[in-house]
């Protein structure tokens, strides 16, 4: 269990992410989506130890955060819940970029109402965008902390310059940044002031959207959903798409004799770094659960995170 920064959140190395789960028609979507899936997908994380859950009202307009609501509903024992503001969507299902006072407050409600709780235990910014407002989206989220509407509150894609802004109004408990063995490039830079600030940091897409399980294949890629998000991303698209393919085949070799798959050595590599309190694990099925559950525990020995560095460096990754 580790620490979530300034709070008393106690995590799972690991958390579910609830992104793809939003559905289908919509411009950041994975494709269509069974709803019974995603609730048994979620619940059998829950069974089996993971004791948080990340989404976001702007995950399927609205859906996802329905869809969470509906799977904890008939858990016994409720795992923490977390989401975000600051994407919010119009009649044309064009995403607005709003962190304005009304606006934070009035997601806030929306979201606890899909959602069927009282409160919500991390509530994030998700963007910080306009630049402008992000002071007084900031101020906002301390308010709904001070009413007891949400326990604690983080961002998510802000830069160190924006992290100190916020710092400068209420402590941020949160950081969710993109960070993988494929897209790196907070390593030196905002993980070391999240360290050195107390800052938790949740990183998202530790498997690069689906890259790294060991499930991917080049014709699987090329045959995404039309609506899939993927298929616009220079990661899924050639030569990118081979050479982060051959990368798999050596967390293969690395997963094989622990009895683990390659997206779990994946999810490990991220934990790997002491600034990263937990990873947040996207699925979309209760099949897709075996395939990652281990990355609760299991963990890179120095040998095989080197192994893993000295590939990336070999073949500019």
């Amino acid at each position: 269990m580790r620490t979530l920064g300034n709070s008393d959140l106690e995590l799972t190395a690991i958390g579910v992410g609830a992104w793809a789960i939003g559905g289908g028609g919509w411009a950041f979507a994975w494709g269509q989506q069974d709803d019974n899936d995603s609730v048994a997908a979620i619940q059998a994380m829950v069974e089996k130890g993971v004791n948080w859950i990340d989404t976001a009202p702007v995950y399927g307009f609205g859906h996802s955060e329905e869809v969470v609501g509906r799977a904890i509903k008939g858990l016994a024992k409720k795992p923490y819940i977390f989401t975000k503001c600051a994407r919010r969507w119009n009649d044309q299902g064009e995403i607005v970029k709003v962190i304005k006072r009304a606006s934070v407050f009035e997601e806030c409600e929306n979201s606890l109402r899909r959602l069927g709780v009282d409160v919500i235990d991390l509530y994030q910014m998700h963007w910080p965008e306009p630049d402008e407002d992000i002071e007084e989206g900031w101020t906002a989220m301390a308010d709904l902390q001070r009413q007891g509407k949400v326990r604690w509150i983080g961002v998510s894609n802000y830069s160190v310059a924006q992290l100190e802004r916020a710092q400068a109004i209420a402590p941020v408990t949160s950081l969710q940044p993109p960070y993988s063995m494929i897209s790196a490039e907070i390593a030196t830079t905002i993980l070391p002031y999240c360290q050195s600030h107390n800052i938790g940091t949740l990183v998202y897409s530790p498997m690069k959207a689906g890259l790294l399980t060991g499930a991917m294949t080049k014709d699987r890629a090329e045959n995404l959903p039309a609506d899939d998000w993927r298929r616009r991303n220079p990661a899924f698209q050639e030569p990118n798409l081979s050479r982060n393919l051959a990368l798999v085949e050596l967390l293969r070799q690395i997963a094989a004799p622990h009895g683990r798959t390659p997206g779990e050595v994946a999810v490990a590599w991220t934990l790997h770094h002491p600034a990263v309190t937990a990873a947040i694990v996207g699925v979309r099925s209760a099949k897709q659960v075996d395939g990652v559950i281990g990355a609760l525990d299991f963990r890179l020995s120095d040998r095989e995170f080197t192994m893993i560095e000295q590939y990336r460096l070999a073949h500019g990754i």
